[in-house]
């Protein structure tokens, strides 16, 4: 064994055992809690019965400069810079509130705290509406002062401190409980609590927080690959304890919200994970109530073409073959994958004995998104309305593609504000506004997940194997059998055989497929960039939300 020290915001060792490592965290590192002087500016008519009040806040450290009127006030904020502002609401002259203006308009970045006397509901929502930090009644006393300057100006570092220490505590605990896991329903509670601290920690400075959530992450995953290996098959062919899956999902926990005459939009954002649905979450939280939130799994390959073809059909890709053998397109052969999702719905509605109207849509270019957006009141004749939006799976691919994405995706915190940014701004959005202007019940899923892959597996294979990174499907793949979760019985994962010796792979955590040929250019194009098809946490456990007009 070997100890390797650290630097970061923890004193922590890490420990080699092996080809592996674990992490042990002692102790946080102290910090320097020296403030630096913070300057403020305090306007009131009656500062001199105030004295004290200045005197207490000088004695913390604080530089405090006064005035009488509103004037005043204005001409200190065009000669200085100052950190916060006190300001009385009824002063002679000027009032506070046109005071208030008036910086606002000098400094809008300037938080100012407005004092006042009156306690009529009017004022409040004058000084609210104009963007104030925040509102105290007199007579204030001392403390009420330093805590709003703390929650105005020092919230960012005791926030970042608190999830710093709550963090270090729940590492210990996660590390404890991963090898123990032995269930689905564990795993997808570990993951939400992964997703969890990824979110918490995401605001940080510290990219030692980051490195060590990453590795716990890669840890989990490493566990998980395991635990699909073991379990996968068996829950292929009924085992009790299987989850829900991708071609049980619509019948088991949508089916069930289907009424004639009551509508229900069903949105499936192609390759969205479970910190993106968190995100976009936020945005449609004023409008709806999120009544259940639950996680299935993918099945594999966690691609597009198997994930949702299953999940619009209620089979698995070899039934659907042989189901619809007109309609299903092998890897290997010319065609849409996926151009027969709205074909294989209404055939599991029929076999659901669901006699119910619905439409369904695929969206994949803006000016159709829009057209669609503006007819939302139109759908509402019907029962169900499913809209396939592929705009995330479109970004993912573009990572790998073009270069300005590659920059303003770097890393998975990246990505999940470019998704928040698109979804904030997007028709989708529009889309779910309409909904909720009519009453209409919402369901938001996907099809599977990505992850950012770093890691190259090597792997050979013919002219005929597909070109996806994290699953391969051939005849003649050559690889190692340690580094990949593999069938060479594609029956056994109900999975299409266009050959008799048709074997298909899978990569694990954040291992992706490289060739031996041109192997460095090959890896360092595909290095970091988003892929799916293969078993991690990302890819698998899905998101699925049942939402309820307010």
């Amino acid at each position: 064994m070997r100890i390797k020290p650290y630097t970061g915001s923890f004193n922590i060792l890490r420990l080699f055992v092996g080809d592996g490592f674990k992490l042990l965290i002692l102790t946080p590192k102290i910090r320097n809690n020296i403030m630096e002087k913070i300057k403020i500016l305090w306007a009131d008519d009656e500062i001199d019965l105030l004295k004290p009040h200045v005197m207490f806040l000088e004695q913390k450290g604080f530089e405090v400069d006064t005035v009488t009127n509103g004037d005043d006030a204005l001409e200190h904020v065009q000669d200085q810079n100052y950190d916060i502002i006190f300001l009385d609401e009824n002063m002679p002259g000027l009032t506070g509130l046109e005071t208030l203006t008036q910086i606002k308009n000098k400094k809008p970045n300037t938080p100012v705290v407005m004092i006042t006397k009156s306690e009529e509901e009017s004022i409040m929502e004058d000084a609210i509406g104009s963007k104030i930090s925040d509102y105290l009644i007199k007579p204030v006393n001392p403390n009420q002062i330093l805590l709003t300057i703390k929650k105005n100006l020092d919230t960012r570092r005791l926030v970042s401190e608190k999830t710093t220490i709550n963090y270090q505590q729940e590492f210990r605990k996660i590390g404890m409980e991963l090898g123990a896991i032995n269930s689905w329903e564990e795993w997808v509670e570990m993951y939400q609590r992964l997703v969890y601290w990824e979110l918490e920690l995401e605001s940080l400075e510290d990219p030692g927080m980051h490195e060590i959530l990453k590795m716990q992450k890669d840890e989990a995953n490493n566990l998980f690959t395991r635990f699909i290996e073991n379990n996968y098959q068996d829950w292929l062919h009924g085992a009790e304890d299987k989850p829900t899956m991708s071609h049980t999902v619509f019948k088991n926990w949508i089916a069930p919200h289907l009424k004639p005459g009551k509508p229900v939009f069903l949105f499936m954002i192609d390759n969205l994970r479970h910190d993106q649905w968190k995100v976009v979450e936020k945005a449609i939280s004023p409008m709806y109530r999120t009544e259940s939130e639950k996680m299935y799994m993918s099945i594999l390959p966690t691609a597009t073409q198997f994930a949702r073809n299953a999940f619009f059909a209620g089979l698995m890709p070899l039934e659907i073959e042989k189901r619809h053998p007109d309609l299903w397109v092998n890897d290997t052969e010319e065609g849409s994958k996926n151009a027969s999702e709205d074909v294989f719905l209404k055939d599991q509605l029929k076999r659901l004995g669901l006699d119910i109207k619905m439409s369904y849509h695929k969206v994949i270019k803006q000016d159709f998104a829009k057209k669609l957006a503006s007819n939302m009141k139109n759908l509402a004749q019907n029962d169900l309305n499913v809209i396939v939006y592929n705009f995330v799976d479109m970004l993912s691919h573009s990572k790998t593609d073009m270069e300005v994405i590659r920059e303003l995706a770097e890393d998975d915190k990246a990505y999940r504000s470019l998704t928040e940014s698109w979804f904030n701004n997007s028709p989708l959005l529009d889309m779910i506004r309409s909904a909720h202007e009519m009453g209409a019940d919402v369901i938001i899923t996907t099809d599977h997940g990505t992850i950012n892959v770093d890691n190259p597996v090597k792997v050979v294979g013919d002219r005929n194997t597909n070109t996806n990174l994290r699953y391969k499907q051939g005849k003649s793949l050559n690889y190692d059998a340690k580094e990949v979760f593999f069938t060479t019985r594609p029956k056994d994962f109900f999975l299409p055989a266009p050959n008799v010796s048709t074997s298909y792979i899978f990569a694990k955590s954040n291992d992706f497929f490289a060739y031996p040929n041109n192997y460095n250019y090959y890896v360092s194009y595909y290095r970091n960039t988003f892929q799916h098809g293969g078993v991690s946490l990302e890819e698998m456990i899905i998101p699925m939300a049942i939402l309820k007009a307010k």
